[in-house]
């Protein structure tokens, strides 16, 4: 079993709150608008991270994370992504991937708007944890977390940081 502490969009931020949850997790996942390195550094130091680069990433991050992760994680095979659509509306360069070869959990960010969809046609549960960063429209900013055990995920918790 593992416990996932799932963030993306945090615009070059990061702070205690933030770190606290790192402290509690086994690994923490990132979907992209890092930002400054600083902040997948201050992450690396604490915990094991899996991250892709967004929209607003500089060559840095580009060179140092990938556009997308497919990988399994305690028997449920997982995609990140930074922009991806969400059920039913993927986009363009999601939709016929999710199609052919689902992955159990497809997580982007990207919206800012925190979001837990089944897609019960393809077998795949949607996450988007919103923003932990205070650059964007967002109010509140959140994350997720959750537990990934013999192919399962379990006590998905929202976790609101405050207001930004």
């Amino acid at each position: 079993m593992k416990k996932i502490l799932l963030l993306s969009d945090t615009h070059s931020y990061i702070d205690d709150r933030i770190i606290h949850y790192i402290n509690e997790a086994d690994e923490v996942w990132h979907a992209g608008d890092i930002g400054d390195l600083k902040v997948t550094d201050t992450i690396e130091s604490l915990k094991p991270l899996r991250a892709v680069y967004g929209n607003i990433d500089d060559d840095k991050a580009r060179a140092t994370y990938p556009l997308h992760q497919r990988f399994v994680c305690e028997g449920v095979s997982v995609w990140i992504t930074h922009i991806g659509g969400y059920p039913p509306k993927y986009n363009i360069n999601t939709r016929d991937e999710i199609k052919a070869n689902p992955p159990q959990l497809f997580i982007c960010g990207h919206s800012h708007i925190l979001k837990v969809i089944p897609d019960k046609k393809n077998g795949v549960l949607h996450m988007n944890p919103g923003a932990a960063g205070k650059h964007g429209f967002h109010k509140v900013r959140t994350m997720l977390r959750f537990t990934v055990d013999s192919g399962n995920i379990e006590n998905l918790e929202v976790i609101e940081l405050g207001k930004k």
